[in-house]
This record gives structure tokens, C-alpha cells and sequence, in this order.
């Protein structure tokens, strides 16, 4: 009888509190948060994270705690931005691993509804910022009410949000619920939230940000703090304050920036106490420590802290011509040297300014014969040989084999080394005048003289510039060359001072998210704008700018048609069509492509894939989950 009545008795307490006990986990965090917790410095590590953690499975093994993993940035702290996107890429869902679809990150799950028109995302509740506020739907609401619809701020709302000329509806349904709701269906809104343009969401503390947004904080007080700081305006010192360079504000990464010094050109990021994804062992993530990122002027000098074994773990500014460098020392430094995929179409693209302040050039520039011949005038074979040590693919700027849209003959397209066939069509177009160098004429008599322009970042450019230089010279066009810095290079292309630049043809995997080299367009600078002034009659629905010639007004109209079609099959047809009107137009010229991206690994650092791609639109490597590489003991 005492038994079942203590059975009884049991079962009454399980019936009141199991639900409490199963519920509950121990979790395991870093020796140096576990100090601070035994030190009253930090509450708990089940308190600090989400009611249900993200659990991450490693790649190869449950990692170890400690350490800092060691990278390299060049010509500048700003190299070191990753730290705020391919490094800790926390959007509010992922690309999958193998990039065929998404995962569910900040965004625990989502529902689509009304055809495709409307999306509720449902955010993970227990998520806080690094300095344990909660992470909340009034987060999100402030990014979209008080920044993006702040003209100051944000002057038009970024056009990746616009479907049927009109940003969506956006609603605070509950404190861990969003609704977005546009006027049209949008079939790439997931696209867009697990890519680049998806960062901002989850990166505006409002708790923090609202001390230095007039619409919460007196403007006469933010605008003396502004000019205190050397700003302006108050919005300068608002972007100033939520740059990933503050130290002081909070984050949702797995490391946040605690040293950021141009005077020893050093970044230290150190992991982030209130992180809020765990391993399957429940082991609090991230394993490792710090990130530290030592700043040197050029990609040589980073080639000899690899092979100084000086580097744990970097993609960013690994070149090819470095490749024999890097396999020859590899004992030495104690590293292996990992092949991902590269996305790029072509590393050396060649970009026209179609709106060119030069009518003349202008008038050349737009004309698809034109830049056919200067195609044709390029020897690929030689500058993959030469330049690429033969590791790429001779190639159009088109899209790479690993994309679903590729097809092997816009890759073809006028790539063959024809110069022959190249001063035919130059001819043609009433260039056969020559100056007394040999150089053409222009039909308003002066020599027919191109610029070049580049900053030397991702590739051999400068080399690869003066092979284009004696290509086309000796089909009669005259080329400068203006090697310049990332900021100087940025500027004018961004105002199109420009007439041709040079930039790297990522994105080439998957074209729909950010459609940069597929239709002429207006961007911050690097990639270089290629036709603000078509761009802005585009974005404007033809209030301002220019009205564009019809092949590019149908890629337009081609791409508002691939944003809004929720079906694969017939967005894919649409795609198809604009690589078709690329090909056929040369709009812009490339290469060399499809070449292997270097990962240096050191031989102690685990959990990286041994294959990968490296892409911005996926921001990797943050795609693979970096949160959970460690450093072996």
C-alpha cells in the first residue's frame, strides 16, 4: 500500500512539473563565460540562450573550446568587414549547405500565403543581443519603419523590397512575429532574406539605435553629438553608431568586434556570451575564442604570413598566382590548401559605361558591334595561361556550369580570339581612319582612346590590363590604364566618371538575388555602375533618368518578371532569356572564369568543409556554419 501510494504521489509530481524537468537541458559553455558566471558577471548559460537553441551539427566532429583564429586583411581596416556578414552571417534564414534551398536561422519558420503575396516569419524566442537584450519583432520593425522608410537615412527604399513599383506592408503581428505583405506575388523574397540584402534585419538593436534617432532622442541633442564626432548631420552619426566598427553596439554574431585600431591595424572580435546556437552535445557555440585580423598592405604581404603559418583559416585574397607559393610551403607552415568552387564568370570583367559624359564613346559603347570586336580582339587562351597559370576556363561573362540556368553557349558567345574578324567590324562602324601612331580615329577626328580603370583587389588585374591594353592596340584602339585605390576607383564609378572598369563577375551561381551583371544598372561603386541614368528610369517607373534602349528595357521588364513568379519553371524560362539578350549584346566583356577558389586551412583547424563555394550572394563561408570551426588541441 505504501508503494502505490508513493507511485501515487510520484506521478501527481510528474503530472505538475514534468513538463519542467523534460524541458529543461544542461548546457556547456566556454571555461572563460563559465568564469565570468561563477564570478556574478554573467547570468547562467541557460538563461542566456533561447527557449529552443539552434542546434548545429559539425561538420566533422564536436569541437573544442578555445583559441583565436588568425586572418589576414588588406590595404585597410575595411577589409575586415566580414566580421559582419560572411563570418557571421545571422539572417533571418540561411542557405543550406548544398545551396538548393534555405534553413531556418533567427527565423525558427515561415509561412507563405495569399499566392505568394504574403509572409510571416516567426522569430526564435530567447534570441539576445550581446548585451542581453532581447531580440524582438520590434527590432525588425524598427530596420523597416525608422530606417528604411527614413528618407534621411535611406532616400528610396532599396529596390530589392519594391514589387509593383510599392515597398511592402510590413506588421508587428506579436513580439516574435512578422508580417510582410506586397502588393504582387514575390517568389525571390526567400531568396532575398537568406542573401546580402537580407543583413539588415537583424542588425538594428532599436534599444540601442534609438538614442540616436530624432524620432525617439531630441534632435537638437543628437545633431551636437554629431558635430562633436565630426559629423554633419545626424544621420551620418546614426550610420556611424551602427557600423560594425562600433564596439559598443550589441550584435546577435557569434563574435562582436572589441578592438578596432587603424593605428595598429588590428580588429579583434571575441565571442559573443549570449550566442544562441548549441552543437549536438549542447555545447554553447561559438568553440573558438577570438577572430583576429592583422591588417597588411598588399596580397604579398599576406602570402608570406601564410606560409609563415602565421594564417588559420582564410579564403579572402588567396590568389592564384600564389598557388605555387602556397603548395610548396604548405610542410612549413603547418597548412593544407583546400579547392572550393569559385562563382565567378569571369574574374577580369570588363564593364562599359553606357551613360558615358563622352558622347562619342557613348555612342560606341552602346553599340553591341562595338564591343563585339573588342571581345574578339582578346586572346584567352594566353591570358589563362599567363596570368591564371592555366587553372581557369577561356570564357564570356556568363554564368558558371554550377548554376541551373547556365547553358554552354553563352559562354561561348564571341570569346573566340578573332582579330581578324575584329578589325572587320571595326571598320565597318567608320573607324578606318588612322592616326600617324596607327591608332583609329574618331569620327570627330580625334584618336579613338579608351581608359581602363581598377582597383588591384581579386585578381592579376594589372597584369591582365595590359595584355587587354596590346590586344586591342593592335587592333587599332588606343588604351590607358589608371590603377587606383578601392575608394578612389569606388567613387568614380559610383558617379560614372568612368569609361571602362574593372571588376570580379561574382554571383554567377545563382543570377536572381542581386542581377548586377545582367542588366545595366546603379550601384555604391564596387561593382562599377554601369547606367545610372537607365537604372534610375527603371527604379523611378520613368519619372526620372533616362529611358533605355529596348534590350535593356526588356531586361527589365524580364527581371520585375522573375522577382514575382512563384514558379521555377517559368521564372528559369525568364532567366534563360535575359542570359540570352547578354549573350547577343556583349554588354559586358569577360574572360577567364570558372577558377578554383583557395581556402588555406591550417592543419589544426577543423569543422571546414573540404569542398565549398565561395560566393557573395552566399556569404561564405558563413554558409557552411563557422560558428562551429575549432582549433584541435
Amino acid at each position: 500500500m505504501k508503494y502505490i501510494k508513493f507511485l501515487s504521489l510520484l506521478l501527481i509530481f510528474v503530472l505538475i512539473f514534468g513538463n519542467t524537468i523534460v524541458g529543461q537541458k544542461k548546457y556547456n559553455e566556454a571555461p572563460i563565460l563559465a568564469e565570468l558566471v561563477k564570478q556574478g558577471k554573467l547570468p547562467p548559460v541557460e538563461q542566456r540562450l533561447p527557449e529552443k537553441p539552434l542546434v548545429v551539427k559539425p561538420i566533422e566532429e564536436v569541437g573544442q573550446y578555445g583559441g583565436t583564429w588568425r586572418r589576414i586583411a588588406v590595404g585597410g581596416i575595411g577589409d575586415a568587414f566580414i566580421i559582419s556578414n560572411r563570418l557571421t552571417y545571422e539572417n533571418l534564414l540561411r542557405w543550406s549547405q548544398d545551396i538548393k534551398g534555405f534553413v531556418p536561422n533567427v527565423a525558427e519558420k515561415w509561412k507563405i500565403t495569399d499566392d505568394g503575396r504574403t509572409f510571416t516569419i516567426y522569430l526564435r524566442k530567447g534570441i539576445k543581443w550581446s548585451d542581453g537584450t532581447p531580440f524582438t519583432a520590434d527590432d525588425i520593425m524598427f530596420w523597416y519603419q525608422d530606417v528604411i522608410l527614413n528618407k534621411e537615412l535611406t532616400p528610396s527604399v532599396p529596390s530589392w523590397l519594391i514589387i509593383d513599383g510599392e515597398p511592402p506592408k510590413v506588421e508587428k503581428i506579436d513580439s516574435y512575429t512578422i508580417r510582410f505583405t506586397f502588393r504582387k506575388p514575390y517568389g525571390l523574397f526567400l531568396h532575398q532574406l537568406a542573401s546580402p540584402n537580407g543583413l539588415g534585419l537583424t542588425q538594428y538593436p532599436a534599444h540601442y539605435l534609438k538614442q540616436f534617432h530624432p524620432k525617439y532622442t531630441p534632435l537638437e541633442q543628437i545633431e551636437k553629438q554629431a558635430k562633436a564626432a565630426g559629423f554633419q548631420y545626424w544621420y551620418q552619426l546614426f550610420s556611424n553608431k551602427q557600423n560594425w566598427q562600433n564596439t559598443e553596439c550589441p550584435r546577435i554574431w557569434a563574435w562582436v568586434p572589441k578592438t578596432v585600431s587603424a593605428a595598429t591595424n588590428v580588429v579583434i572580435a571575441e565571442r559573443n556570451p549570449y550566442y544562441w546556437k548549441v552543437d549536438t552535445a549542447g555545447n554553447q557555440l561559438p568553440y573558438i575564442d577570438r577572430i583576429r585580423f592583422d591588417v597588411v598592405s598588399d596580397i604579398e604581404a599576406l602570402a608570406l604570413k601564410v606560409i609563415a603559418g602565421e594564417v588559420d583559416m582564410q579564403e579572402r585574397n588567396i590568389t592564384w598566382d600564389n598557388y605555387p607559393l602556397y603548395m610548396q610551403n604548405r610542410e612549413k607552415g603547418g597548412y593544407r590548401v583546400l579547392r572550393w568552387t569559385g562563382s565567378e564568370g569571369s574574374n577580369y570583367l570588363i564593364m562599359f559605361n553606357l551613360n558615358n559624359k563622352d558622347p562619342v564613346l557613348r555612342k560606341l559603347f552602346e553599340n553591341k558591334n562595338f564591343r563585339i570586336a573588342l571581345s574578339l580582339a582578346i586572346n584567352r587562351e594566353e591570358v589563362n595561361k599567363l596570368c591564371y597559370l592555366g587553372l581557369g576556363k577561356p570564357r564570356q561573362a556568363s554564368l558558371i556550369s554550377l548554376s541551373p540556368y547556365y547553358e554552354e553557349k553563352y559562354a561561348k558567345a564571341y570569346a573566340e580570339y578573332d582579330p581578324e574578324k575584329a578589325n572587320k567590324i571595326l571598320d565597318s562602324l567608320g573607324l578606318k581612319a588612322r592616326d600617324k601612331d596607327g591608332f583609329r580615329l574618331r569620327p570627330d577626328g580625334k584618336t579613338l582612346t579608351v581608359t581602363i580603370e581598377y582597383a588591384p583587389i581579386f585578381g592579376p588585374w594589372r597584369d591582365v590590363s595590359n595584355l587587354v591594353k596590346s590586344y586591342w592596340e593592335k587592333v587599332g584602339v588606343k588604351v590607358l590604364i589608371k590603377e587606383e585605390s578601392r575608394e578612389l576607383f569606388a567613387q568614380r564609378a559610383q558617379t560614372q566618371e568612368y569609361e571602362i572598369g574593372i571588376w570580379g563577375m561574382d554571383r554567377c551561381i545563382i543570377p536572381t538575388v542581386e542581377p548586377l551583371y545582367w542588366m545595366p544598372f546603379a550601384y555604391g561603386g564596387t561593382p562599377p555602375s554601369t547606367a545610372v541614368n537607365y537604372y534610375q528610369w527603371y527604379t523611378t517607373r520613368g519619372k526620372e533618368g533616362e529611358e533605355p534602349p529596348k534590350e535593356i528595357k526588356r531586361l527589365y521588364e524580364l527581371y520585375d518578371l522573375v522577382k514575382t513568379s512563384t514558379s521555377e519553371t517559368i521564372r528559369t524560362k525568364y532567366v534563360k532569356e535575359i542570359m540570352r539578350i547578354n549573350a547577343e549584346n556583349v554588354f559586358n566583356i569577360g574572360i577567364v572564369g570558372e577558377l578554383p577558389a583557395f581556402v588555406i586551412i591550417k592543419n589544426n583547424f577543423r569543422n571546414v568543409p573540404e569542398t565549398g563555394t565561395t560566393d557573395w550572394i552566399l556569404l561564405a563561408p558563413g554558409y557552411t556554419a563557422t560558428e562551429q570551426y575549432f582549433i584541435k588541441q
